[in-house]
């Protein structure tokens, strides 16, 4: 057998050990030892093999696995430009802290920095990014036994890191792999269970000591403490939990939306309120990305603000976290239970105003739209959310469910690869999976939608508000008059394409929706399935501000 073969059916054979469960791959050359060792553990039912043709997609798509099964999962390319395809989802999985591991193939050293084909500098390609990154070293005939017992630990702590199993923090790594030639199998398969078997439990770093890394004291809360719970908080503080004694505010990805103030970013917006209602205390968890108006709450000097983590990484946007606690204290009977009731109020005025806002549109927009796939999701569905509007509208509008699991790209918040994230986690979780993502977001990622023969379809319906072009700007300061001139070109960007036909054209149905009371029927068809609904840019925009006003009305009330 040559080295190249032996060494991907030991490393494939060690992911599978190991717990791996899924794995994705691009088509190449160089990765071919490595792509038929995955076909072959497919073939006899070990693990499940993902191939998309572009490698950007692949590595949403693994990211998208990874995130819905908490579990480690593979990405493989060939070498070359296609390495730097997986960089964007490389940041997302490391600012996110998700299990990715980015298995790039590579030359040999002697064909590095030669001008040789599809070679470029890929050791260390992902910087910082990744938790962990090794060259390994290139498979070699006579030095079985060794190299063995280095592949299968190599592999185990590979999962380990990634899995965040003695850290944790959980993210991408990295494992180079130079290959020589012959890359194409010369003899029979390996029997793993032969003499090329090795430790497959990775029990040298299991077993290794937990650093705390920090820890707090417990200490008691100042009555009037607000819960802010961003992206991830569940992993964050794994003891949260919806039955808090405080007000939480928190956004639909965070783990813990079904127990969040509907709307809450609206009242930290309404100045004159909250000057009557601000908290002493704000506890936060997990990365808070979504409000301008949470962040403003965070700087504010005569706030006291406190980061709880059990990982040693955690979100400080605006530098006033002025202590970490790694585990959630839980207050004794010293809640302002009169404060914290004025919130719920709060909070039960506003959603009224808003619905009624909503309800007298002419038309089904982006917002009401936001707030009506969130009500007509069937339970213990999955969700996932396109980073730009349609994650803002459901976080403000939306009633939160916690009969839900709400999945979001918000480690970066990049637009990039939402199809793919969206299908790989509808693989894994199985039953209706729906996503909401605005139309550049859409086209951004239309090699998500090709599924090859063989390849397993999604249960999965997204549902795509159409404004023709990039419409969250008009809800920013370059959608004021007096950037009118130059909007439509550089920030409106329209594109002008049918996006029923465009998804037609990639395999999945598609349908357009005019009217509210067509989207239930839409979304009760199933996927994969594509659902568009027309909506107008400065329509949205100005319905935003009367939203606001509709909910400082009721506040006032």
């Amino acid at each position: 057998m040559n080295p190249s073969t032996a060494f991907a059916r030991v490393l494939v054979d060690e992911l599978v050990r190991g717990g791996v469960a899924d794995a994705v791959l691009a088509p190449g050359s160089r990765s071919a030892p490595v792509a038929l060792a995955l076909a072959a553990a497919e073939r006899d039912g070990r693990l499940r093999l993902h191939v998309r043709i572009d490698e950007r997609t692949a590595a949403f798509l693994a990211l998208g696995l990874a995130k819905a099964s908490g579990r480690p999962v593979p990405v493989l390319t060939t070498s070359g430009t296609a390495t730097a395809h997986l960089h964007a989802a490389v940041l997302e999985a490391d600012a996110a802290g998700v299990p990715l591991l980015a298995l790039t193939a590579d030359r040999p050293p002697e064909l590095r920095s030669t001008g040789a084909n599809q070679t470029v500098e890929q050791a260390g390609l992902y910087g910082g990014a990744v938790r962990w990154a090794v060259d390994v070293g290139v498979p070699e005939a006579g030095r079985e036994e060794a190299q063995n017992r280095y592949w299968r630990s190599l592999v185990a702590k590979a999962l380990t890191v990634a899995a965040g199993t003695l850290s944790d923090d959980p993210g991408p790594v990295h494992l180079n792999l130079a290959l020589r030639e012959p890359l194409m199998p010369d003899d029979e398969a390996l029997d793993p269970t032969g003499p090329w078997a090795g430790r497959a439990d990775g029990a040298a770093w299991t077993a290794a000591q937990r650093s705390p890394g920090y820890a707090a004291t417990a200490h008691r809360l100042p009555p009037r403490t607000l819960v802010v719970a961003g992206d991830g908080a569940l992993h964050a503080a794994p003891d949260l939990d919806h039955d808090l004694p405080w007000p939480l505010v928190a956004e639909p990805s965070s783990g813990c939306w079904g127990g969040s103030l509907r709307g809450g970013v609206l009242l930290l917006g309404a100045r004159d309120w909250l000057a009557a209602h601000r908290p002493e205390h704000v506890l936060v968890v997990g990365r808070p990305t979504l409000a301008r108006p949470v962040n403003a709450l965070l700087a504010d000097p005569a706030v006291t603000v406190e980061t709880v983590s059990a990982a040693p990484r955690w979100a400080d946007a605006v530098r006033s976290s002025s202590r970490v606690s790694r585990l959630l204290v839980r207050a004794d009977g010293d809640v302002d239970t009169g404060w914290a009731a004025a919130w719920r109020s709060a909070a039960d005025r506003v959603g009224a105003a808003v619905d009624v806002a909503l309800d007298g549109s002419p038309s089904l927009t982006a917002a009401r739209l936001a707030r009506d796939v969130v009500a007509a999701l069937p339970a213990a569905a999955l969700f996932v959310l396109g980073s730009s509007t349609p994650v803002r509208d459901v976080d403000r509008l939306a009633v939160p469910r916690a009969d839900v699991a709400v999945l979001a790209n918000r480690g970066v918040a990049g637009i990039d690869g939402t199809i793919s994230t969206a299908v790989g986690a509808a693989l894994v979780r199985g039953g209706p999976a729906v996503a909401l993502m605005g139309d550049l977001t859409f086209l951004h990622d239309l090699t998500g939608l090709l599924t090859g023969e063989g390849e397993l379809r999604p249960d999965l319906t997204v549902v795509v508000p159409d404004n023709d072009g990039g419409g969250i700007f008009a809800q920013l300061e370059p959608g004021e008059d007096r950037y009118a001139a130059d909007y439509r070109r550089v920030f409106g960007t329209p594109h002008g394409r049918d996006l029923v036909a465009v998804a037609t054209a990639l395999g999945w149905a598609a349908s357009r929706v005019e009217s509210p009371e067509e989207l239930p029927g839409a979304l009760a068809l199933g996927g994969p399935r594509i659902v568009v609904v027309g909506t107008d840019q400065r329509a949205e925009a100005a319905l935003v501000q009367d939203l606001r006003a509709a909910a400082a009305a009721a506040l006032r009330a």
